[in-house]
Order: C-alpha cells, then structure tokens, then sequence
C-alpha cells in the first residue's frame, strides 16, 4: 500500500512539472550589483501555486497577472554565491514539483568591462548575407521560413559560422569591433532575414547557430583584441512565443490590437504636440508584423532590463547598437539604459535615433542640456550622426561651392557640436543598412569613396563602415531594402568572386580594399584622432581643411572637392602648424612641404601628420 501512494504521488509531481513550460532568465550571475532577480516562470495555470526557494534564499515578491500561465518571483540574491538552488511550487493540496535554478560566476572584473568607444572602427554586417559557414543550418525543422538564396527577400543562408571563418579579413581591415543586426530567433514566415522581429530573445536564431557558437564568436573576437556589439531590440518583437499568450492585456501597446506609428519621433519633445500625436508616435507599432513593447509597464520594462544583462554577461560583450531607440517610452527607455551602465560604467551603448537636426539628436544623448530643459535624461552614452550621413550623401556630386552646398554642408555640421554632451561618443558613418549604398549614389566613384572614408576616419567620434563598401559594393534602396542587403562575394561555395582574398578580388575591389585598410589600420594607433581636439578652416574653393589636435601630435586633413587643383596657402592655418615644417601623407607616405603653398589634384585628400 505503502508503495502505491508513493508511485501515485510521484506520477502526479512529473506531471506538475511538466506544466512548466520556460523559465527566464534561464539562470543568472552571483555578485550583480542589483542584487534584486525577478524570475519568470511559465506554464499551464502556474499560477495557482505556492512558490518557495531553497537555500536561505528570500523572496521578496510573487507577482501574478491576469493570466494565470505566468508568475513572476522576485528574489534577492545579495551575498548568495555562485550555486544551484531549488524552486518548489505547491498547491493546496500539498503536490509540489521543483525547478532548479543556477546563480553562476562572474567573469573577473566583469563591471569593468571596457565598450566600444571613439578608438575603435566597428563593421556592420548582415549575417544572413555576410557568409555560409554551416550550409546544414540554412533550414531548419523548427523555423518557418527556409532559405532560398534566389529570392532577394527571403533567408540566404549566412551565419555564425561564416563570420568566425572570416574574422581575420575583418581585422586586415582594420576593424577593431563587430556589431552584427540581430541573431535572435526570428521566425517571421517571410523576411526574417534582418532578425529585428524577433521571436525568442534568449536564443541564437538556429539558421545563425547556437548559443554556443554566437559565444565562440565573442571568444574569437577578443582573441584577435576586437570587441562584440550586439543590436539590441527594446522597441517592438516579432512572433514573439510570449505574444501569443500575452502575460499582460499592457504587456504591448493596443488600441486595441494594431496601430501603426506615424514615426514622428519629434512628439517626443514637442512642447507643443497633441496627445494623440505622441501617443501613435510611441504606441504605434512600427510594421504590423512587429507588436510594440510597452516599455512602461514594470514587468515589461525589467524583462528587458534582465535579458539585456544576460546577454552581456554570458557572451562576453563589448556593448550594445538599439534599434529605434528614440520610439520607446522616454522613461522607460531611460530607466532601461541607466539600469545597465550602472551595473557597468564603462559598456557602450549607441541608440538608433535617426532625426535630421542636431539639436533634436543631442536631445537623447546622456547628461543633454537640451534633455535637461524638460527634466530629462536618457543616459543613452552614443548617438548616431544622421546629420553627417546626409551631408555625405550628396556633398560629393556637388563639384562647385555655392552658399549652402559643397564642403561648407560638412563644415556647417561640425559647428553644431557644441550641443552634444560627449561629442567623441558619436557614431560616424557613411551609410548602413537601411540607407542607399554609398556606392550607388556616387557610381563606384574611386576619389569620393576616399574623401568619404577619409572623413569618417578621421573627425570626431566612432566610425562604422558597413560591409562590403570595402570592395565597392552598391546597392539601390529604391529598389528594396534587400538590393543593399547583397551577399558579401565569395561567402557561398561556388561563389565566382571571392573578395575574401587577395588573389580573388577583381582590380577595382582592391583597389578600394587596399585604401580602406591602410586608412583604418593607421588610425587603429592614431591616438590624436581617438581623442584630439578639432579645429576647422571655412571651406575656400571647395576645399575643407581640418585639423586634429593634442598636446603631442597633430593631423591636417585635406580634401579638394572640386574639379579643379587646387592650391593653398598654408600660411591661413599658422595657429595649427606653428613650427612644422613638414608633413608625411598617411596613404602615399610622401612627404607635403608646409613652408610653401600646398597643390592638391581634383576630388582628392591628403591626411598629414605634421612633423
């Protein structure tokens, strides 16, 4: 008799477990600086049971939502060390099942971790369309869409394993951090290959690869001194799991259900907008396929909090790219943000706000004045400089100076830079991959990829080249955002050019190769640039001269952006060459005499170190 109870009880204790469907996070770290966890638990009417912890362990609040497939269990893990410890879940009627639970080691000096910042080149890649290292893991049984290389929308078959096989062309380049779109599981059944609508945020997307192999790309990244960004997503999910059993009605922004955005993210800081209107700005969902998070309900905004740390935590990272930052709730996006440079002081964090004027992009930069007029503060340490982007974008076909075109546009940016609280920690670029290819717009034009690439290499803030403008690749948004968004050649077997290697790359990828990579493997160790100050000279005649400035070293930087050679007088800039009598030009190594006037050919640079 005595063995029937005990097999009766043990069956119906395997069948409770088996309710328990995801635990999140799936474990944590001992030694956090916040010592308070907030554990996720999921299954079947799971929340009709008690929930105690082993070990001594307090809990310090058990939060249920109207749905009663979801409890949340806040503990406090201050002075717990890395162990396992047991979560058991009772009923009324005294049936229980556990759940084991894992606080484990911190990496040493883990807090201290150094992010990306304005020494650092970063490349963007799509990994989709990047490199196939893993040809098994195209489709899988468990993702909906497959891959199917011939359609320029659908998944090509890039991945993890393509990336680590790669890493060495990346740092002959010059680059000195990755920062990949999104390689969480996406399982949209159609266009899943951006990876911004994501399904499961705790898990490498299968057709990328595991976990484990997203931690050997960390490994393998800092092996070779380089660092990791991942792109974050704190505004909106796609077919999320969570979304089809929502824990909250307010889990997402419904109106009810679907709304879209009407992306008019100056409803932020309009003092004068309606309600309405901010409210679809950040209510709104940004596509259908993509349910907006609200940020603003605490169980939402500290899931994202804890996955965000996770993540930092168990792959090494070096910091964080957020999609559309400037779409979230102020508060919440701010609270999110501070919560994770308070834990590390030293991580990186760039936000996606994509607006046309600087002052309305200083606005979301940490410790902004402009911020603070409304008593606001995002925290958010690096923003994106949209404003040189668009300058870059067609400063170049502009060949004669008039008032408010040519280099003044470049100039004229740069004489906004006072807005920005830390202008060194801007993000620099060219173009990425939501914007019409470099290339495409100046028509694989050798002279004015040099003058863009020189730019970015070398004005204030962090340059971020996206891949494949290296070996001149265009593409038209126009057409699509999966025409800028080509396979990197030579990433597929059977690719015809390879311009992974010397000996595959036709003459004009080289070409722009070989600039690319002398340009950005000096600047790896030109701590004037990292750092300096800056001091520029009105544009005369189309030509823009800069310099960058420190006590022990200084760089003049020229470009002639005219048709014409031009000649300067290097006695307008005596302030900044003082007693230099020469300087070596980076890219040819000849040697620029600056006792006598400078002639510099059509479309053309010179970056001097003065000696």
């Amino acid at each position: 008799m005595k063995k029937l109870l005990l097999l009766l009880v043990t069956t119906v204790t395997i069948n409770a477990a088996a309710q328990l469907q995801k635990t999140e996070p799936p474990f944590w770290y001992s030694g956090m600086q916040n010592p308070i966890l907030q554990v996720m638990f999921y299954g079947k009417n799971i929340s009709q049971y008690d929930v105690s912890v082993s070990n001594n362990i307090v809990i310090t609040n058990v939060q249920k939502t109207e749905n009663p497939n979801y409890v949340f269990v806040t503990i406090d893990t201050k002075n717990v060390p890395a162990s396992d410890f047991v979560f058991s879940f009772k009923n009324k009627n005294k049936i229980a099942f556990t759940q084991k639970y894992s606080l484990k080691a911190r990496k040493k000096d883990s807090a201290l971790r150094q992010g990306f910042d304005s020494s650092d080149m970063i490349y963007l890649i799509m990994p989709d369309r990047f490199a196939n290292g893993n040809p098994n893991n195209d489709s899988t049984h468990d993702t909906a869409e497959k891959a199917d290389r011939s359609q320029p929308g659908s998944r090509h078959g890039g991945d993890i394993a393509g990336i680590v096989k790669n890493l060495d062309y990346l740092k002959e380049l010059g680059a000195t951090a990755l920062w990949s779109t999104p390689l969480c599981e996406d399982n949209d059944a159609r266009g899943s290959y951006h990876g911004y609508g994501q399904s499961d945020v705790y898990k490498i997307d299968p057709r990328y690869g595991t976990n484990d192999d997203y931690l050997k790309l960390s490994s393998e990244l800092h092996k070779r001194d380089m660092k990791l960004i991942l792109d974050y997503v704190t505004n909106h999910w796609g077919d999320h799991w969570m979304v089809k059993d929502l824990p909250t009605y307010d889990w997402l922004h419904q109106f009810p259900g679907y709304e879209q955005s009407n992306y008019r993210m100056t409803t932020q800081f309009d003092p004068n907008t309606s309600a309405i209107d901010q409210k679809y700005c950040v209510d709104g969902w940004f596509v259908k396929s993509m349910p907006d998070l609200n940020q603003a309900n605490p169980l939402v905004l500290n899931y994202l909090i804890q996955n965000a740390i996770w993540w930092i935590e168990y792959a090494d990272l070096d910091g964080f790219r957020v999609d559309t930052y400037s779409y979230c709730d102020k508060a919440g996006i701010a609270k999110w943000t501070k919560a994770i440079t308070d834990e590390y002081p030293h991580f990186n964090i760039a936000g996606e706000v994509w607006m046309h004027d600087q002052a309305q992009m200083a606005y979301w930069q940490k410790d902004s004045q402009i911020g603070a007029i409304q008593h606001y503060n995002s925290h958010l340490p690096t923003v994106m400089d949209f404003t040189l982007h668009d300058a870059i974008s067609s400063v170049f076909n502009e060949d004669k100076a008039e008032w408010d075109k040519g280099m003044v546009k470049i100039y004229e940016n740069f004489t906004n830079d006072f807005l920005y609280p830390d202008i060194n920690n801007i993000l620099v670029f060219a173009e990425n991959h939501d914007t019409n290819r470099f290339n495409q717009i100046y028509k694989n034009d050798f002279k004015k990829y040099q003058m863009a690439m020189t730019l970015i290499a070398t004005v204030r803030g962090i340059p971020q080249l996206y891949y494949g403008s290296e070996i001149g690749m265009a593409g038209d948004k126009g057409k699509g955002d999966p025409d800028i968004r080509h396979d990197f050649p030579g990433g597929w077997a059977g690719d015809a050019n390879n311009a992974f290697t010397r000996s595959g790359r036709t003459q004009e990828q080289q070409q722009f190769f070989d600039f690319t990579a002398k340009l950005f493997n000096w600047r790896k160790n030109a701590t004037v640039i990292h750092h300096g100050k800056t001091t520029q000279y009105l544009p005369q005649d189309n030509v823009y001269v800069y310099f960058r400035h420190n006590e022990q070293q200084s760089v003049m930087v020229v470009l002639n952006n005219s048709t014409e050679t031009r000649t300067i007088k290097t006695n307008r800039f005596a302030e900044n060459i003082r007693d230099s009598q020469s300087g070596k030009e980076v890219i040819s190594g000849k040697t620029i005499d600056l006792k006598s006037d400078i002639s510099i050919e059509p479309k053309s640079v010179y970056i001097l170190e003065l000696n």
